[in-house]
């Protein structure tokens, strides 16, 4: 009688200290510590422009998590093949999410980066004109295509990824980003493909 009342003493901890862990945290309540956790820079990258630094999500793992999980969860029934992260800050959160899904991943890297033969596609950003290249052979015809970047802001970056992707046959089945700036209206740049996005931001 000891020995099992003991037992049941140490299985009613276990059973409360696993329910406290795992306990039930709401949508709206991770998407909220993950906007605290964005922090603002102003005048950068030049004058006149409020840069948000999605990096200091990466300080706490808890937000960071969150962040995974959120787009985990939005594409775990969608089938996806291939998850194609933009440099840079792309990178961190696409490569995560292709392992939480069981896809493959694919680096969109910035002219010279990658060793092999690569196939390209320029574009025109809120700052400048660039390009993103990704390795020859990385997605193949008809797979199916998550792309993910931090940060949507005007659709440039995102529209040259779609062409890029659709140049070598893959499909798109949607664009991803931590941030949206809804006043540059990067949406209309991207018609034609679905956007999911985790949290909103002001800014100029």
């Amino acid at each position: 009688p000891l020995l099992i009342a003991a037992l049941t003493g140490i299985c009613v901890i276990l059973a409360s200290r696993l329910l406290y862990q795992n306990k039930m945290v709401s949508t709206e309540e991770k998407k909220k510590l993950i906007l605290d956790s964005i922090r603002g820079i102003p005048d950068f990258p030049k004058k006149g422009i409020l840069f948000w630094d999605v990096t200091t999500i990466m300080l706490n793992h808890t937000a960071f998590q969150y962040t995974i999980d959120l787009f985990a969860e939005h594409y775990k029934d969608q089938k996806i093949d291939v998850v194609a992260g933009f440099e840079a800050r792309g990178l961190i959160f696409g490569a995560p999410l292709a392992l939480a899904l069981k896809a493959a991943f694919v680096p969109l890297r910035k002219p010279g980066k990658l060793p092999g033969a690569t196939v390209s596609e320029e574009y025109v950003t809120e700052y400048s004109t660039d390009k993103i290249e990704m390795h020859v052979g990385a997605i193949q015809e008809g797979q199916r295509v998550l792309l993910v970047d931090d940060l949507i802001a005007t659709g440039g970056t995102l529209n040259a990824g779609i062409n890029l992707v659709h140049k070598v046959g893959g499909v798109v089945v949607e664009a991803a980003c931590v941030i949206e700036l809804p006043f540059l209206q990067g949406r209309d740049k991207i018609k034609g493909t679905d956007l999911f996005v985790l949290v909103e931001k002001e800014g100029a």
